[in-house]
């Protein structure tokens, strides 16, 4: 009897063991693996992304620069899908067999439960033939999305583009996944946070051949995506689409600024490119031919560029010099066609001696180099000096990034170790480093830093981070802000008198615009490389100015050549809106001018 009991017992343990061990089963894939629970409903339903609309771009006068038009992408569901007819897919995507290939085997390594983006951006023409066909392709089926629409066909590079997200994406950001879109350059990557939106989700019922029957437990697990906020940007377009006119065929860039509030009017980097020619796929065509054309239309040059500033950088000079005390409006100079200061520095040919307005509406060369010189030698020794007269240019923002709108280059303004190490010695002489007087020497400064200050000279020593975006909210607002230029007002009159004197009596009289008062000042950029380029910076009207500007035209030999005349017709069109008759010759040869030399 016990042994029947010990019997009973061990059986009766083996039984609960054996139970045990199903249910352990049972709980494991039904509530830790849900890989079976995957592939259940899988068969019966499927979630679907809804992508968002990007948000708006306008003008400052609310006229619609940026677009979405519909797109569609082709899905793929690895589990569901079975033998199909890939000549015919080929056919109707247009694609090639490696490529349809290697993205099946992408969507594969991704997930074989999940939906993967097998070709995204497919033209509506073709999207038509997909649709009657896609009953024959079980585990495939579309998904809509939008692409963008320009209504300018200039300006890729400040709008920049939006190109499929890369690995380094999805992982910085778990917002993204394989197959989503992100903004990459220009206005689109720096405002993706706001243009982006918010994904949605909808799960919707699918009979055996993936074809859609209806809504999943009416649309309790649905989630509606959110599009992205518009982007109200402080752009003049038609001051912008006439800049990109006056800089057809031409090297360089034009920054325009309102002063008074920091806002940016136009900003043209030239060449540049059509927006249009790199959405969807057209982007894997184009894209390859833009970054190997030799005249880089993809290089911002306004952000970007490294250019010496030639003699725009003279009132500046002139500002120190008065603020420091080491001359005044009435100290003279002489200049014989050049003169001997530590070396024989040339100039044109005018009157002598000069006092600062002469030599700011002559752009004399010597009395600029004088000026430096005495500022450097006022200090202990020309490296102190140097290091105070720094200070100064770094106030203007010069050497630093001044907005945060782009991806700009901070320029080099030099620290004194890189010319102790240049030179050797920390015993410096002045003229060792006194092309810097005249915006030559290692100084490098982009067209956004010149045109901000020239934007401090219109204001009379402040100027507000250069921004091309209307502070819609507290984090856009925060970005701004308001820095003080450490010299005297009555210095700016000064020298601003200067400046109204080089355009109406000097090197600048192309510059003019009639019944407004416009300062500016001309440049000719030394360039070691080739025909010297041609500054030009300006605001007007000078009694309350409304617009600051820079032209820089690469190649335009004198400052007085292109970007002179060039700058005198964006202030005219701005303040007048159209070109007054007696410039219109001006404009056409502005116009058609190449200053592009074909490469070898």
């Amino acid at each position: 009897m016990d042994k029947f009991a010990q019997r009973k017992g061990i059986i009766a343990g083996i039984v609960i063991a054996v139970c045990l061990v199903y249910i352990a089963q049972l709980f494991h894939f039904q509530v830790l693996d849900d890989k079976y629970k995957i592939k259940a409903e899988n068969n019966s339903q499927r979630a679907e992304t809804l992508y968002p609309a990007r948000g708006l771009v306008y003008d400052r006068q609310k006229r619609l620069l940026v677009d979405n038009q519909a797109a569609y992408d082709l899905i793929m569901l690895p589990r569901q899908v079975k033998r199909f007819d890939t000549l015919e897919l080929l056919s109707i995507l247009g694609v090639s067999r490696e490529l349809l290939e290697r993205n099946i085997a992408k969507c594969k390594e991704h997930s074989p439960y999940r939906p993967s983006v097998l070709i995204s951006q497919i033209p509506g023409d073709r999207y038509a033939v997909l649709q009657e066909k896609l009953y024959r392709y079980p585990g495939f089926y579309i998904q809509t999305r939008t692409l963008r629409k320009y209504h300018v066909d200039h300006s890729g590079d400040l709008f920049g583009y939006v190109s499929e997200v890369s690995p380094a994406d999805i992982q910085k950001d778990p917002y993204y996944a394989p197959g989503d879109y992100i903004g990459t350059t220009g206005l689109e990557k720096t405002f993706e946070w706001i243009l982006r939106g918010k994904k949605g989700k909808k799960v919707v019922i699918v009979d055996n051949f993936n074809r859609e029957k209806g809504s999943f437990a009416d649309g309790e697990y649905d989630e509606p995506a959110i599009i992205g906020e518009n982007l109200y940007t402080t752009l003049d377009i038609e001051l912008q689409s006439y800049a990109s006119l006056l800089m057809k065929n031409k090297k360089g860039g034009v920054v325009a600024i309102e002063p008074a509030t920091g806002q940016i009017l136009a900003k043209v980097s030239a060449p540049s490119y059509d927006p249009s020619m790199i959405i969807g796929q057209d982007l894997g065509k184009n894209y390859p031919t833009l970054q190997n054309d030799p005249q880089k239309p993809l290089y911002d040059r306004t952000t970007k560029g490294r250019y010496p500033p030639g003699s725009t950088f003279k009132p500046l000079q002139a500002l120190i010099g008065l603020q420091t005390g080491v001359i005044t409006p009435r100290t003279l100079f002489a200049c014989h066609q050049g003169a001997f200061i530590g070396r024989f520095v040339a100039c044109h040919d005018h009157k002598s001696p000069l006092n600062l307005l002469d030599a700011i509406e002559t752009s004399c060369n010597p009395y600029f180099i004088n000026l430096f010189t005495r500022v450097l030698e006022a200090a202990p020794n020309v490296r102190e000096g140097y290091g105070e007269w720094r200070k100064y240019i770094e106030a203007f923002g010069i050497g630093e990034k001044v907005t945060a709108d782009f991806d700009e280059d901070n320029g080099l303004l030099p620290a004194p170790e890189y010319y102790d190490l240049r030179l050797k010695t920390k015993n410096w002489h002045a003229s060792y480093i006194n092309s810097l007087a005249i915006g030559q020497g290692e100084l490098a400064i982009t067209p956004m830093q010149m045109a901000n200050f020239t934007a401090a000279l219109a204001n009379r020593g402040h100027y507000i981070t250069p921004h091309v975006v209307l502070p819609a909210n507290d984090s856009l607002r925060q970005r701004l802000q308001q820095r003080q230029v450490p010299i005297a007002r009555e210095h700016f009159e000064t020298v601003i008198e200067g400046m109204k004197r080089a355009v109406n009596n000097g090197t600048g009289r192309r510059a003019r615009v009639e019944n407004i008062t416009v300062a500016g000042k001309t440049g000719t950029a030394e360039n070691p490389h080739g025909q010297d380029h041609s500054v030009f910076i300006a605001f007007a009207p000078v009694e309350n100015p409304r617009i600051a500007l820079v032209v820089y035209v690469e190649h335009g030999e004198w400052g007085a050549s292109y970007a002179a005349p060039i700058a005198g017709l964006l202030i005219e069109k701005y303040l007048k809106g159209a070109i007054s008759p007696g410039k219109k010759a001006e404009e056409k040869r502005m116009i058609e001018t190449n200053l592009i030399t074909p490469e070898p």
